[in-house]
């Protein structure tokens, strides 16, 4: 087995490639590493790619062509709405699994503009012995944001209002070492409460933690609350995921109501794709996906569906040597803008 990160040194990293070119390793894991043009497989067979949402269409294709016909299982926790997982996994066969584990409870939703039932709910909480998220938009503070900021409020908090616990601070300008200690030290009970910026959106699995709060939630789209969200109700206890926004714009709080209102992923990716569409939905990482010129990618779902249906039907009883223009990668690329 060999490990591929963009940190190694060159030697390691030609020992690596050498190895995975002969054969001698069997089964390569790595980031964003294992795409890089000079990585070459000596009989690729199967990609398992972890975090999908975190791949761009294009990069996903890298993969799949250093091999002839790999098998491909991807995998993602965030919510794709399924008009939108037609259009981008078009290509791949989809199963969702949408059931909690055994003895997990709905987490409790709360949206308000007010901290003193907030820092209640936490003081509570952390006294019977769980621990609490408290994340913001910002780690510094900003001129031109009105946000607030994790390094300036987590010693807010520390001093100002739970000095009687523990506090930790985690944000993306940490070195991978020190971000790794303060989680460590956070799951082993060093800390009661995290404060943290969004880093700690995917990967992070503390049971105990059982309250997530979220500053100026009108500045996180719904999806990524809803992955925030997903950090407490790990265990059988009842855990709170609280919004917290001074905004007084009914859109704003019609919108964070959603979160309120279910727990289902689907739902809210699906409203968040409605409000946001597609381009602010996917981010810059899913630069594959087109531009739908004549179609609307949540009102002709419908259309879509059949569309893809009629594709996957046509490949199966037709024979591309007939039909040339269809052939002809060049010309689709021209049409479509597609990197096929």
């Amino acid at each position: 087995m060999g490990l591929f990160l963009g940190s190694h040194g060159k030697k390691l990293r030609q020992k690596f490639e050498t190895d995975l070119q002969n054969g001698q390793t069997n089964i390569a894991v790595g980031t964003h590493a294992l795409i890089q043009e000079n990585v070459e497989f000596n009989n690729l067979g199967a990609i398992v790619v972890d975090e999908q949402h975190r791949f761009g269409v294009k990069q996903r294709n890298i993969l799949k062509k250093k091999s002839q016909n790999p098998q491909m299982l991807t995998m993602t926790a965030t919510p794709i709405p399924r008009t939108l997982a037609l259009t981008v996994h078009g290509d791949l066969d989809l199963t969702v699994i949408n059931e909690l584990p055994k003895g997990r409870k709905p987490i409790k939703t709360i949206l308000t503009g007010s901290h003193r039932q907030v820092w209640e709910l936490i003081k509570n909480e952390v006294n019977s012995g769980r621990q609490a998220y408290v994340v913001y938009p910002l780690i510094d503070e900003s001129e031109t944001l009105s946000a607030k900021a994790a390094t300036i409020e987590a010693e807010k908090l520390q001093t100002e209002i739970f000095p009687q616990f523990k506090i930790g601070l985690l944000h993306g300008k940490l070195k991978n070492d020190e971000k790794e200690e303060v989680m460590k030290d956070f799951k082993e009970g060093k800390y009661d409460i995290l404060v943290s910026t969004t880093v700690v959106e995917v990967g992070v699995d503390v049971p105990n933690a059982t309250v997530m709060v979220i500053e100026n939630a009108e500045r996180f789209g719904l999806s990524q609350l809803h992955q925030l969200r997903g950090r407490v109700g790990r265990n059988s206890l009842q855990s709170y995921c609280v919004l917290i926004t001074a905004s007084r714009s009914q859109e704003t709080r019609e919108r964070l109501g959603i979160m309120t209102q279910t727990n289902d992923g689907f739902v809210i990716a699906e409203k968040d794709l409605q409000l946001r569409g597609p381009g602010e939905f996917l981010g810059t990482r899913q630069s594959g996906l087109p531009d739908l010129i004549i179609s609307d990618i949540v009102r002709d779902a419908k259309i879509l569906e059949l569309a893809r249906n009629e594709a996957i039907d046509f490949v199966k009883n037709y024979n591309i040597e007939d039909f040339p223009m269809l052939k002809n990668v060049t010309a689709l690329e021209m049409f479509t803008g597609l990197d096929i």
